[in-house]
């Protein structure tokens, strides 16, 4: 089930943002123009990705510095940590995860 988590225009490129959908903490995120959504829970400390810094598609947590792509939930440094991962699209102007 798809639902609106944003408007295009509030998640410049190279930041995220992090939002509540159904109970769900996700962070979502613009990579030159598209968009990513993950579990906003880092798996080590839980730490809020969403507020992590951008870099390419690889975001750090601000917390320990644990990396993950956005675009696969995969860690860049040890590939058997991971985090989950939304499917995205955007209608017109709104940004949908499915949930």
């Amino acid at each position: 089930m798809f639902v609106k988590v944003a408007n295009v225009n509030e998640i410049k490129p190279g930041q995220g943002k992090t939002v509540s959908a159904n109970g769900v903490d996700i962070a979502i995120f613009n990579v030159d123009g598209t968009f990513y959504a993950i579990k906003n829970t880092c798996p080590h400390k839980g730490g809020p990705l969403g507020e992590g810094m951008l870099e390419g598609n690889v975001v750090a947590c601000p917390w320990h510095g644990w990396r993950f792509d956005v675009a696969t939930g995969i860690s860049p440094v040890m590939q058997s940590v991971t985090v989950a991962k939304f499917e995205v699209k955007v209608e017109g102007d709104d940004v949908l995860v499915n949930l």
